[in-house]
């Protein structure tokens, strides 16, 4: 499999050097692998601090900026930072008003956060934690106990950051990312393999015409294998899984997501059947993002995620955000 890398053992290290030269307004330590925003720590505001492991860009690193995340540490390909990373960044981005962790549900990502929380506190750092867990597909994987962290990651980073820009304290900021996970549901389908650098070749066998319903952001399997659909069988198939479990009330947030290999204009239409589905099932939609932010390398597929919001949320969600992966109302 071609690769644009130089070697498979530095490949993030490149990538961190790049993502130095290109946004200045961040400060990137590629040596440690901490990504700050470079006004850090901004005084009275509570700090957000999230990471896991690279191959999912822009998650996390490239929403590191004004109204996202304070820092963010990335990990080796698909393997979680270490506690001494989110250690670092706790303490470049704490001001004193508290820092929240914000972790996807994978076994690694989980006990390495608990740690690093552990490690600041003792460092008089004052630390919340807010777990992800929104995929539908399965309730047990390879790196989980629990459902796992994926689309919701976003709308999580995205909307309790706004809150935290806005002064709002710690316990409040908190609340909000833990109301943004509980209301908020994925579903994933991959229609190829992905391919690690390091080892080159599919990290799993998935035959032409066929597709994988429910996969996870690292190639777990998901819950059955099916002959090739149309966008609009599978747009039937992910969104009804997803309200199944939801069975949303309020308007929703629509991220249309893909997973790293699907281009925009497949993308698009992809959403077009999924604002059909929401349309014949009742539910309104208050506002969509469409686009690849959640991702699995070279993965081609798309993933669903539904949140469902009040008049607050939405007013967080439409807050200005500047960073390189998500950026408006600047």
């Amino acid at each position: 499999m071609k690769m644009l890398i130089n070697v498979p053992e530095t490949v993030v290290a490149d990538a961190l050097r790049g993502m130095a030269a290109a946004h200045p307004e961040l400060t990137v330590d590629v040596d440690n692998r901490v990504i700050v925003r470079r006004d850090a720590p901004v005084a009275g505001k509570v700090a957000l601090v999230s990471g896991g492991g690279s191959g999912h860009e822009p998650l996390h690193g490239g929403f590191v900026g004004p109204g996202m995340l304070s820092a963010a540490c990335p990990g080796e390909v698909f393997t979680s930072p270490v506690p001494d990373q989110m250690l670092r960044a706790a303490a470049a981005v704490d001001s004193g008003a508290g820092v929240l962790f914000i972790v996807k549900n994978y076994t690694g990502d989980v006990l390495n956060f608990d740690m690093a929380a552990e490690l600041a506190e003792d460092e008089g750092i004052q630390i919340a934690k807010v777990l992800v867990n929104d995929d539908v597909a399965v309730t047990d994987s390879l790196y989980t106990a629990g459902r796992r962290g994926t689309g919701a990651t976003l709308f999580v980073e995205k909307i309790a950051g706004a809150a935290a820009e806005e002064g709002q304290p710690l316990e409040r900021v908190e609340a909000v990312a833990r109301q943004i996970n509980e209301s908020s549901r994925s579903f994933g389908v991959a229609l190829s393999a992905v391919t690690t650098p390091a080892k080159g070749s599919p990290t799993f066998d998935l035959p032409p015409g066929e597709l994988e319903l429910g996969i996870g952001i690292h190639g777990e399997p998901g819950r059955e294998r099916r002959a090739m659909m149309t966008s609009r069988e599978i747009a039937d198939f992910a969104v009804h899984a997803v309200l199944e479990d939801l069975q949303p009330r309020n308007p929703v947030l629509v991220l249309v997501n893909g997973m790293g290999a699907t281009p925009l204009l497949e993308l698009y239409g992809f959403n077009a059947e999924v604002q059909r589905v929401l349309g014949e099932r009742g539910v309104a939609v208050a506002r969509t993002l469409v686009g690849n932010y959640v991702t699995s390398l070279d993965m081609a597929g798309a993933s669903v995620t539904l949140c469902q919001v009040d008049e607050e949320v939405l007013r967080l969600w439409d807050a200005p955000v500047r960073t390189p992966g998500l950026r408006w109302g600047v």
